[in-house]
């Protein structure tokens, strides 16, 4: 009995580390929201399974070995698996985060096996060795249903905490009585949520939903814990894969105020459909008060043909259609800033703004910021001081040194129009050009073609490509060669962290590499 539980350490020890990889893949697939994690396990099976399968059919092959050597070879067996398995850990580009969550899935997954495991303990016979370990290893071997198995268990008790934290956060908005922007889109939600809480905080002390805090978990910790008594305009970003969860988020923090980005195809494979993103999206301004005022994108065809639902004020933002409220000309983009004149709608003069930000897409989202602001009573030398002092984003067009090489950091970027404007803003520099992506996923079917496009689009502007994952940027690389780009500048690595080593071989002189998205760790190939 003894030396059985010894040999358990080494079991045990490696079902934690595999348990913990487990539960980061489900945190980052929304716990499982709409499928998300079954559809990464089927979509993975081979690769979660390839240490387990060798270790499982070696366990079973101990079957014609005596007791002793069973028992041995067991401790032998999970020992290596276990040192195998953290040679091959890599740091995580968004690593598991421990949240009270997490802990009560711990909490059920040592119960799981708590029952597995004492059973064998008690009526523990050295006869049935054998079976014993092979339960205990099919238990391992399964780890990733075992995980979705305590998800499920725990699907009442997380119901009921969500209740809890929703009720204490509508409670806590109620109380404040503060008017609430929501900011929703395809892509720019987060840029926009920054920038437009730079402009404001020149006047008023806004808060902005930290980091991507944008599901209705994020938004009820962003109020519950970080919004305070000293705020008095909350500014709430509002991400969504489906119709349905814009609406849900405004009934959390009831809007007075709603802008939308842009109408693209992030997402698409979610939604179905480009039609379904308009829709989802706007949900957002169908759940303002009639005394709200929206605020839209006056470039996207897709905004401007949408039948609105609401009788709130709406204004529109644009840079080529001056038939709007606010529209931006004379626009200049360098390495160094941007610059550019805004005309208000009844207004011929020109006002010239300066912002840090890179990119023409930053413009929009500024021009949304200003016309906020405006709304609210700022003027136009507090717009001016709010613009100019609005700061970088980080992984959004982020400048930075890495040695003597110029980082454009965009790895939070992952959709067509979005990438697109992000070469545009490498094509300006003066020096050589390289750009490191993994492409764009969660496209649908036309998750080939965009990506294609998009190494067309890339054919035109740069020196050097450096894509990540042979099979996912597939379709960039066919791009690139249908567009005679030589194929001795392209260079395909499997984990982007090799790229930095190559791109000092490729670095010739002024040097500038764009970082276009930077994939979640379960789209590692």
């Amino acid at each position: 009995m003894t030396l059985f539980l010894i040999s358990l350490i080494p079991y045990l020890i490696f079902t934690i580390c595999k348990t913990k990889n487990s539960f980061h893949m489900l945190q980052q697939n929304f716990y499982n929201d709409d499928n998300r994690y079954l559809k990464w396990i089927l979509a993975n099976i081979t690769k979660i399974s390839f240490e387990s399968d060798i270790l499982f059919v070696t366990l079973v092959c101990t079957i014609f070995f005596k007791t002793t050597i069973t028992l041995s070879l067991f401790i032998i067996l999970y020992s290596i698996i276990f040192l195998i398995y953290r040679k091959k850990k890599v740091i995580a580009k968004k690593p598991l985060v421990i949240t009270a969550r997490i802990k009560r899935l711990s909490f059920t997954m040592f119960i799981l096996y708590f029952i597995m495991i004492i059973p064998i303990i008690v009526n523990f016979d050295y006869d049935n060795l054998i079976y014993e370990y092979l339960v205990l290893g099919l238990a391992t071997y399964l780890n990733v249903f075992v995980v979705m198995l305590a998800n499920i268990i725990n699907k009442p008790v997380e119901k009921c905490v969500y209740l809890y934290y929703k009720v204490k956060a509508i409670k806590k908005l109620k109380q404040m009585n503060i008017p609430v922007v929501g900011i929703t889109g395809s892509y720019g939600k987060t840029s926009s949520k920054n920038i437009i809480n730079d402009i404001l905080n020149v006047k008023f002390n806004s808060f902005a939903t930290p980091k991507s805090f944008n599901t209705p978990y994020g938004l009820m910790n962003s109020i519950n814990n970080y919004l305070d008594k000293f705020n008095d305009i909350f500014i709430a970003e509002m991400g969504a894969f489906k119709i349905g969860e814009i609406k849900q988020n405004c009934k959390l923090v009831k809007p007075k105020y709603g802008i939308i980005t842009n109408i693209g195809e992030a997402h698409l494979e979610t939604f179905g459909s480009r039609d379904n993103i308009m829709k989802g999206k706007f949900e957002l301004v169908e759940s303002l008060p009639s005394d709200g005022l929206a605020i839209l994108n006056g470039d996207d065809e897709y905004q401007l043909k949408y039948k609105i639902k609401n009788d709130c004020k709406v204004k529109w933002i644009a840079i080529d259609n001056h038939d709007v409220d606010l529209y931006a000309t004379n626009i200049k983009l360098s390495n160094s800033g941007t610059s550019f004149e805004c005309v208000f709608k009844g207004d011929n003069t020109k006002y010239e703004f300066h912002t840090k930000l890179l990119g023409k897409h930053n413009v929009y989202n500024i021009l949304s910021g200003i016309l906020l602001g405006h709304e609210l009573g700022l003027s136009i030398d507090e717009l001016k001081r709010g613009v100019n002092s609005v700061k970088t984003i980080e992984h959004r067009l982020e400048l930075k040194k890495y040695g003597n090489i110029n980082i454009i950091d965009d790895a939070y970027n992952s959709n067509p129009v979005g990438s697109k404007m992000a070469v545009e803003v490498l094509g300006l520099m003066n020096g050589t050009k390289i750009i490191v992506t993994p492409g764009m996923i969660e496209l649908g079917a036309k998750q080939y073609e965009l990506n294609k496009k998009f190494g067309e689009y890339i054919s035109k502007s740069v020196d050097y490509v450096i894509l990540i994952g042979k099979k996912q940027t597939k379709p960039i690389y066919d791009g690139l060669i249908e567009n005679k780009f030589d194929d001795k500048k392209i260079f395909i690595l499997n984990d982007v962290r090799d790229a930095f080593t190559l791109m000092k071989k490729l670095a010739k002189g002024d040097t500038y590499v764009l970082l276009e998205n930077d994939l979640p760790d379960l789209f590692n190939e």
